[in-house]
């Protein structure tokens, strides 16, 4: 493996690493979209939760009071894809490199 390999793999492992460490640290989460409704005769708005369940969407109503945990939750779900993708990436430059490196080694020997 080159020196410059090497930088490479051990930039994207540490990345990595960081990122799962800090996938580690979220608290809970909630698949979904919270969605405010019209309720007929009132005032406030009604809010419901809906999701994929078996490849069907589904609702779920969500009482006033829950409305604040339940959108940070979904923000945190959010956030938690992200870091998941970004985890994604790195192990994906890992796999090139490695990829790379045998070519190398192998064109080095012929």
């Amino acid at each position: 493996m080159s020196s410059n390999q090497s930088v490479v793999q051990n930039r994207h492992t540490a990345r990595r690493n960081a990122a799962l460490q800090r996938i580690a640290q979220i608290g809970p989460f909630l698949e979904g979209s919270l969605c405010s409704f019209k309720r007929p005769g009132c005032r406030n708005p009604g809010w419901h939760l809906t999701f994929k369940q078996k490849a069907k969407t589904r609702t779920v109503y969500v009482p006033i009071d829950m409305v604040p945990e339940v959108k940070k939750w979904t923000r945190t779900y959010k956030e938690l894809k992200r870091r998941i993708r970004k985890v994604s990436r790195h192990s994906l430059a890992l796999i090139h490199g490695h990829v790379a490196n045998r070519r190398a080694a192998n064109r080095s020997r012929a």
